[in-house]
């Protein structure tokens, strides 16, 4: 009970009254949304046991606290426990069917265990719907599904729209990057990495699409400028492994 002291050091006497069982004054409600708020501020500092802890506590409060339901999915998620993170996002969805973030989050979370039609059902409902003010996110989640069915064009285009509602959306510009090369478009997916660098940092795949672009495009000094940050930044990557066979 010490964390939930400290919190309540810094709010006012009312609202920790809400903690104590006994008060005429507790909403189990308001509760909830601060141990929710609790937990998400300790997931976000990667803090899982006491996330955990908080969510949970939430959810003893009010089970229908759909967001804590869909954070504490994403919480098993991090620990790999997939079964839980299903069923903690099922849950928050038969609470709010509507939601779009639960929507995309267990779309995103079908299409990469083995479920993609059916991720793209829902990730369908949550990018098309203009009432959805992050429709980008489950454009980009859709596209990438698109491409675990092998649906190339589906997924470009769906990686497009991402862009057309957010152009520094950075996910959808290094999908861009690499569906582009694999096209055989060099250019575009040089351009698309240079937009994707004025907004996010290097990924090990990032890097590896570009030494194999400058390559295609005859720009050995620009390749091994990517090779060597490629080794010095992300050594142990499959990327950086996949490059060192490959020279040698």
């Amino acid at each position: 009970m010490t964390r939930i002291w400290l919190f309540c050091a810094a709010l006012t006497l009312s609202a920790c009254s809400w903690f104590d069982s006994k008060s005429p004054d507790r909403d189990a409600k308001q509760v909830s949304e601060t141990y929710y708020q609790l937990g998400v501020r300790y997931l976000d500092l990667n803090k899982l046991e006491e996330a955990k802890e908080n969510l949970s506590r939430a959810i003893d409060e009010d089970s229908d606290n759909a967001q804590a339901h869909n954070a504490l999915a994403f919480l098993y998620e991090k620990l790999r426990q997939d079964d839980e993170a299903e069923d903690q996002y099922e849950i928050a969805l038969s609470i709010k069917p509507d939601d779009f973030g639960t929507q995309n989050n267990l779309g995103r979370f079908w299409c990469e265990h083995g479920n993609p039609e059916k991720g793209l059902e829902l990730l369908a409902k949550a990018g098309d719907n203009p009432l959805n003010e992050r429709q980008w996110l489950a454009l980009t989640n859709a596209g990438r599904c698109e491409l675990i069915l092998g649906h190339a064009d589906r997924a470009e285009t769906a990686f497009r729209k991402a862009l057309d509602l957010n152009k520094t959306y950075a996910p959808a510009l290094a999908e861009m990057q690499k569906v582009s090369y694999q096209k055989g478009d060099l250019w575009p997916a040089k351009a698309f990495l240079a937009r994707y660098l004025s907004v996010a940092g290097h990924t090990p795949e990032t890097l590896f699409i570009g030494y194999h672009t400058e390559r295609a495009l005859g720009n050995q000094a620009a390749a091994e400028e990517y090779r060597t940050l490629l080794g010095d930044i992300f050594p142990n990557s499959s990327e950086a492994k996949k490059i060192g066979s490959a020279r040698k």
